[in-house]
């Protein structure tokens, strides 16, 4: 049989393993200077630096940046390999990298300076969302293109993981970026409330799935089999594994709003299917472990090994935690705490990371044609790296444990033991100081990793057109007698990638389908109204802050919550919420009951001293001081906001945009003279953005109280639910004291 000639291009790979290492020193060096914000938050001291505005930049830089482009170095370097093919277009594999590299410089440019949806890992306004879909889809073209131009019949296991990477992650940007264009970069989310928090965790937990998981399982089904010289522990494992995984995975996000005002059903879905998910998740672990049965003296003597064993490890521990959080009895008092932080840092240092360093240090010995430059420098990398993550996570999970238990700990005469929700707050700083030490030891690791790479890069010379050779693919969806069921589909990328899709489409159309039809699963609440301009304008200062990030507005049915906030939230209180701020961070306390009217609301003067200086008010608060609210409210997009709302359905009325300049006026005199009844307060003016900052807290779950009768709700009023464990034996007795906001 003649063999066809050819090359693999590793130009491509080349650019994005650079691009994968400097941004992920970048995110990391981000995130680290933002938990020692939360020990000194005097580290605060530039708008575009403080902890709401950077910790977003962090979570896109490391999920985005470091792991995107890890995932395009290494799919670019496989998928030729395994499909015995260049890839289709090197202007495509061109313009998916510079493009992916503008939107990520595009984040950087837009997040700090606090222009964002204020939706968790989802934060890019909708022109750069266009810009993620477009190159998502030229990153497709070009890698189904290498597929239908392959010299290779059946599609490898790890190819299976990217076609469903591809498709998956397509589906979910596409539903959960729907926006209402206000300005060039700006925009309200099309849904609201309870259908907005689902759709956004239905993106966000399988983002995790799809994007932070599927497509490194296909690298491990790669580069451990490559780097171990052993072939996968089990072809009818991996059969199991990918299926189940991509068709059990996408119902999961529900257990994000456990105990919220989604409906039951749908919470139960989620907490179902992702305790199924243990099965999966755990066979690719160990296929992934056994694949290296036999050469475990190599694994002590690899650096490579050594890394993607860690990697896999910690992939098997938070995949089986993640399950274990979304039982109720334990998201009860695990949610909003530093549990769920350290759970999804097991995930993002352990399995990515760990992953991502033994990838490079795989492939630059191979694509520069040398050897490593110092194994010892990889151990030591190895060894401060693994130290860092149980520094970093360890401290968390105990925060964790001490904030939840502390929030639901009564006296005998059952009133809260630690009303002053400051308390827990100055627990945790000697934690948050190991977690930065832990996160500047993976840091220093990194760095020993960049230099022992480019010295290695140094003293070898890099091969850009890799020669190939390989006999031409005759009759490639033809079969053979004997041949497993499964090599069917293998044969057939383009029906392989249609019934993946159907197997990712099932879970989500069940679960969101339903909670859209909104007569009949948010009831409304008769009293409550949109946003008044003021209000509006308000909250678009709230989350371009990135308040978000640290508080929650999603009070649960718990005695503790009710005790310490108020009355429990209800479905119909967000209706005109785009997007929804329910949270899933308590750093700071809830705030859907700071509003007038309910029990521990403030005041409109000392809502202004502790936005200009919290501590001023609130001795020992970590929060921000935020001077920069003194500013002039911009009221230039006001009509755009109002029209573009009421294109969403809020029921502002036809021609409000006109008359909706003085309604705000007049509301921001009434605030402002409130603010400057107390005589501490200087220069303070009616036109400044904390005025509309302040006005936006203070209608924070003041609704329901307007009037105070029960024919307002249309929603019956249940009792807060019976928490999973006893609490208290002693009878509740009224609780007077007032909490830290």
């Amino acid at each position: 049989m003649q063999l066809e000639k050819f090359s693999y291009d590793n130009r491509i790979v080349r650019l994005f393993l650079i691009a994968t290492v400097t941004w992920g020193i970048i995110g990391m060096l981000v995130g680290l200077f933002a938990a020692l914000e939360l020990i000194w938050p005097q580290l605060n001291f530039f708008s575009f630096l403080s902890f709401g505005r950077i910790r977003p930049l962090h979570t896109n830089a490391v999920i985005f940046a470091f792991v995107g482009n890890g995932i395009f170095a290494g799919v670019y370097y496989s998928l030729q390999r395994l499909l015995k093919a260049r890839m289709f277009s090197d202007v495509l594999s061109k313009i998916n990298f510079w493009g992916w590299q503008l939107i990520i410089v595009s984040a950087v440019l837009t997040i700090p300076f606090g222009m964002t949806t204020g939706k968790e890992y989802a934060e890019l306004e909708w022109p750069i969302d266009i810009a993620i879909a477009l190159m998502w889809v030229v990153f497709g073209v070009n890698m189904f293109g290498t597929i239908l131009k392959r010299r290779v019949k059946h599609m490898y296991v790890a190819i299976w993981f990217y076609i469903a990477t591809f498709v998956t992650v397509a589906v979910l940007h596409i539903v959960n970026s729907f926006e209402m264009p206000v300005s060039f970069l700006k925009s309200y989310s099309w849904y609201a409330g309870v259908q907005d928090a689902l759709v956004q965790w239905w993106y966000g937990h399988n983002a995790v799935a799809f994007f932070l998981t599927t497509p490194y399982l296909g690298l491990m089904y790669y580069f451990v089999p490559k780097a171990a010289g052993r072939p996968v522990y089990s072809y009818r494992l991996s059969i199991i594994h990918f299926w189940a995984l991509i068709f059990i995975y996408i119902w999961a996000g529900p257990h994000h709003l456990l105990y919220s005002s989604l409906p039951d059903w749908a919470q139960s879905l989620g907490v179902v299917f992702s305790i199924m998910l243990i099965f999966p998740s755990w066979g690719g672990m160990l296929n992934g472990l056994l694949t290296l049965r036999g050469v475990w003296d190599k694994v002590r003597d690899d650096a490579v090994l050594k890394f993607m064993v860690v990697a896999i490890t910690c992939y098997g521990m938070a995949t089986f935690e993640g399950p274990m959080l979304s039982l109720k009895n334990v998201n009860w008092i695990s949610h909003f705490t530093d549990w769920t932080v350290a759970h999804v840092h097991v995930g993002g240092l352990g399995w990515n990371g760990m992953f991502t360093f033994g990838m490079a240090y795989y492939l630059v010995p191979k694509l520069w044609r040398t050897n490593l430059y110092s194994k010892s420098l990889a151990n030591a990398h190895f060894w401060i790296a693994t130290l860092g993550i149980i520094l970093w996570v360890i401290p968390m999970y105990w925060a964790g444990f001490t904030q939840g238990l502390m929030w639901k700990d009564f006296n005998g005469d059952g009133t809260l033991a630690h009303p002053n929700f400051l308390e827990t707050v100055t627990q945790l700083r000697p934690f948050f100081m190991l977690r930065a030490l832990g996160g500047a030891m993976f840091i220093t690791g990194a760095v020993i990793m960049v230099v022992n790479l480019i010295k290695t890069a140094r003293q070898g010379s890099f091969l850009a057109e890799e020669a190939a050779e390989a006999p031409a693919l005759v009759n490639p969806k033809q079969g053979h007698t004997g041949e497993h069921w499964h090599a069917v589909i293998e044969r057939r990328p383009m029906r392989f990638l249609v019934v993946a899709l159907v197997a990712i489409l099932v879970g989500g159309i069940v679960e969101l389908i339903p909670t859209f039809m909104v007569g009949s699963n948010v009831p409304k609440i008769a009293s409550v109204q949109p946003y008044t301009p003021l209000e509006l304008e308000g909250r678009d200062i709230y989350i371009r802050e990135g308040c978000y990030n640290c508080h929650s507005q999603w009070v649960r049915p718990f005695r503790d919550e009710v005790k310490r906030y108020g009355e429990y939230s209800k479905s119909g209180e967000f209706i005109y919420d785009h997007p929804f701020q329910w949270g899933s961070k308590r750093t700071g306390p809830d705030l859907h009951r700071s509003g007038i009217g309910n029990p521990f609301a403030r005041n409109d003067a000392w809502h202004y001293k502790h936005l200009i200086l919290p501590t001023s008010v609130s001795e020992n608060s970590i929060m921000p001081a935020y001077p920069w609210l003194t500013e002039k409210l911009d009221v230039s997009s006001l009509k755009s906001k109002i029209s573009a709302m009421r294109t969403v359905g809020v029921p502002y009325p036809e021609g409000y945009e006109e008359q909706a300049l003085d309604d705000l006026n007049k509301q921001a005199q009434e605030v402002y003279e409130a603010v400057i009844a107390d005589p501490d307060i200087k220069n303070a003016r009616p036109d400044m953005e904390i005025i509309a900052l302040i006005a936006y807290l203070n209608r924070l779950g003041s609704d329901i109280h307007k009037g105070k009768t029960e024919e307002a709700v249309v929603e019956p009023a249940a009792e807060p639910i019976v928490e999973p464990v006893d609490t208290a034996a002693a009878p509740v007795a009224a609780d007077t004291t007032k909490t830290e906001n």
